[in-house]
């Protein structure tokens, strides 16, 4: 039952992209207010890395298994950014016009950006724990303003509104098995694995949210997008506590 739960939280978590994608596609929301959504998204998870995935890394495999994890999922995150903007995906997160670039380099740096929170949410359930309310509220939070974000610079590219919700939708259910995959696949393995996994999904999200999400976040928004991701940091760390 636990297995179907990671994967339930995980869709939960991955579902908001598709809910971001279809007001993006039906709604002309100003890019200002996505931007300074896409803070607060950013705040709630720059929250969540510190004290969901890295303090828990280290309470359960020690300092040198959350180092290690964390720079690797950092480096890999870079790597792979890296390719896909090179096939055209570096405009993902774009609301305007200049997104352009190919649908399948969005589609994998949409995959790129999602998988690792989701997984992080699946390795959540493993040894007994219950599910990160803070996790999977940082990773809805994230995922909307992502999901809206890109759909509208995909409409204003000239991309049907079909073909924009069917990739939505599969990066949604790519979200699901993920999270399932993440709870599978390390039910029973080691504390330091485990931990090296939680570090991982972490370094991984970090590095995107630096690179990718803050960035186009501050184009569009402006200075005000600094109190905004503050704001999304706190919110975070205050139902944190409250778990």
């Amino acid at each position: 039952m636990e297995a179907l739960g990671a994967a339930f939280w995980g869709f939960v978590g991955g579902a908001s992209l598709l809910i971001g994608a279809t007001v993006g596609v039906y709604v002309r929301v100003p890019r200002r207010g996505i931007a300074v959504v896409m803070a607060l998204g950013a705040g709630v998870l720059i929250s969540s890395v510190a004290f969901e995935l890295m303090d828990e890394a280290y309470g359960t495999g020690g300092l040198d298994a959350a180092s290690l994890g964390l720079l690797t999922g950092s480096v890999s995150f870079f790597l792979a950014d890296r390719a896909v903007n090179r096939s055209g995906g570096e405009r993902r997160k774009n609301s305007g016009e200049k997104q352009g670039g190919s649908a399948s380099a969005i589609a994998i740096g949409a995959l790129m950006d999602g998988i690792p929170e989701s997984a992080a949410i699946g390795i959540s359930l493993l040894g007994g724990g219950g599910i990160s309310a803070a996790l999977v509220a940082a990773v809805f939070l994230s995922n909307v303003p992502e999901g809206l974000s890109s759909a509208a610079g995909m409409k204003r590219a000239g991309k049907s509104t079909a073909h924009i919700l069917a990739l939505w939708g599969g990066v949604t259910v790519a979200s699901a098995v993920a999270a399932l995959l993440g709870y599978f696949f390390l039910d029973g393995a080691s504390n330091n694995l485990i931990a090296a996994i939680q570090a991982f999904a972490a370094g991984a999200i970090l590095t995107m949210l630096a690179s990718t999400m803050m960035p186009e976040a501050y184009e569009e928004g402006g200075e005000v997008v600094g109190l905004v991701t503050t704001v999304g940091f706190l919110l975070a760390f205050v139902l944190s506590r409250l778990e």
